[in-house]
């Protein structure tokens, strides 16, 4: 045989067993995953990347563990696909598990590969998608599978804040390997299909005695409503993944670049005269504050984050002149937009995402103040809005704040306030900046007045009048300087995107240090 006949045999059983990898464990195996709702670990990636733009790594990768069978079944791939393509032309990398590979189940040789693939991510400085579908630890390897999973937690922390991390949840999640995606930027779940627990049901009730299913314990809407672990919720995989596709679109690929700019038609001067009749000059009154954001940024377009968990506060990513922005906005629909525990862990992890991934901050402020209650002093109300203010002192990335309506006490300093380095505080001439509302002022300030009066309700009548005229008139704040301007409504997009477009050369420096010690 000729040596050219030779090679050609050659890559002839490299496209057989090629073929033999992309098929993976057969036709019965896939039916059964589709019976699940679930699509196979391959149709997630095609949905995911761009068409043809899958480059795969360690495809004919084996297992080489011995005992209780494994010896026998030795697959390509050994259960988790990965490797690299593009998104709208931007390399991503990704690993997909196949559930139809020992449940995809974590090994020794299954982790190695995610280990690779995450530092090729790292290195290359490009956003690392993960398609999570896996039964865990792949108990006939004992240990070396649990010590991958370390491998996989390290690598986590290493990346964060270097390079976007994206966990998608599309099967089950169990024990340690829910702690991955914990540690990641963003996690994507699937109603029905997905769930993460550190223990099962079954655990559960052998423990505690409660029965639960494993939905009602760690599905979708429990941890995009309940815990806050999940941050956005889909009813399918096609619609998920396409989200996430959004979301990489509005992500700068590391933490050297800024966002991709985007042409979107929408004239940054555009005037946005129906905030005039949206925002009720009355304090007391509630609105949407998604409408406000919808007249600000470009087309009406924003990707909310977290939004049905601590919903008395919204995060979201939008396009301001074609440019990524961040908005963190109070909703006086939900609590009348007061800080609570929950919404100041929520701001402050958006606003260190966005700090660290070089994303312009806007915050739209309208809060009555932080929660009073027994529950959230005994919760750590203390430690956990101070988060939120160690997360805004440390942001050097462009900060505007603008002031709607009121700004009560701390709340006010807390929600970037000029005196903890916003770079423009802005106000509406419908603001109200206060140590709290002139009722409550009133009534401390004038108690005795009020108590000794014939007439006391009068008295305290008058009293608030007074004190509102006196110290919370809308030009008081600036004109003692802690306002920069006091802004027709209608001209906020205008006002805001030459603000961003000045403040797009910021650079800011930290004391140099290893790292703060934030708050916990």
């Amino acid at each position: 045989m000729s040596t050219t006949a030779t090679t050609a045999a050659r890559v002839a059983e490299l496209h057989g067993i090629r073929a033999q990898a992309l098929a993976g464990p057969g036709g019965k195996a896939t039916e059964a995953q589709h019976a699940k709702g679930k699509l196979t670990a391959r149709e997630r990636i095609e949905l995911l990347l761009d068409p043809g733009s899958f480059q795969e790594v360690e495809q004919l990768r084996r297992h080489r563990a011995t005992g209780f069978g494994l010896e026998a079944k030795k697959p390509y791939t050994d259960g988790v696909i990965t490797g690299w393509g593009t998104v709208e032309g931007r390399t991503v990398f990704v690993y997909a598990h196949d559930f139809r590979i020992f449940g995809g189940a974590l090994g020794e040789a299954h982790a190695t590969k995610i280990h690779k693939i995450m530092d090729m991510a790292i290195a290359a400085g490009a956003p690392l998608v993960s398609l999570n579908d896996g039964a865990g630890a792949r108990i006939q390897e004992g240990v070396s599978a649990l010590a991958g999973y370390g491998g996989i937690f390290q690598r986590n922390t290493k990346a964060s804040g270097v390079i976007p991390q994206i966990s998608v949840m599309l099967g089950p999640c169990a024990g340690g390997a829910a702690y991955s995606p914990a540690l990641t930027d963003f996690v994507f779940m699937v109603r029905e299909t997905s769930q993460m627990f550190i223990t099962g049901p079954d655990v559960v009730k052998a423990v505690t005695g409660e029965e639960i299913t494993q939905n009602g314990l760690g599905g979708a809407d429990v941890h995009a409503e309940t815990s806050g672990v999940c941050h956005f919720a889909y009813d399918d995989e096609e619609t998920c993944i396409a989200e996430v596709r959004y979301l990489l679109s509005l992500l700068p690929q590391n933490n050297r670049e800024a966002p991709p700019v985007g042409a979107t038609g929408d004239p940054a001067e555009r005037r946005t005269e129906a905030l005039l009749d949206l925002v009720p000059a009355d304090g007391n009154r509630p609105y949407d504050m998604r409408r406000v954001i919808e007249e600000i940024v470009d087309n009406g377009e924003y990707l909310e984050i977290h939004e049905r968990w601590s919903a008395n506060v919204l995060c979201a990513l939008a396009r301001l002149d074609g440019h990524v922005v961040g908005l963190v906005a109070n909703q006086p629909q939900s609590l009348a937009g007061v800080l609570d525990i929950g919404a100041s862990e929520k701001a402050a992890r958006f606003v260190q995402f966005c700090d660290a991934f070089n994303i312009p901050l806007i915050t739209l402020v309208d809060v009555p103040g932080f929660l009073p209650g027994v529950d959230q002093e005994h919760g750590g109300i203390i430690r956990h809005g101070a988060k939120l203010l160690y997360a805004y002192c440390n942001a050097t990335v462009p900060r505007i704040s603008l002031i709607l309506r009121k700004a009560y006490g701390g709340a006010y300093i807390v929600m970037d306030s000029q005196s903890i380095g916003a770079d423009l505080t802005l106000a509406w001439p419908t603001n109200e900046i206060a140590v709290m509302g002139a009722e409550g002022a009133a009534n401390v300030i004038f108690r005795r007045d009020i108590a000794a009066s014939a007439t006391p309700e009068a008295v305290r009548e008058q009293k608030i009048k007074e004190y509102r005229s006196e110290l919370m008139h809308p030009y008081y704040a600036a004109e003692r300087g802690l306002v920069d301007d006091v802004v027709d409504p209608a001209e906020t997009r205008a006002v805001l995107s030459s603000a961003l477009a000045m403040l797009r050369t910021k650079h800011a420096d930290l004391p140099a240090r290893k790292h703060g010690n934030q708050p916990q």
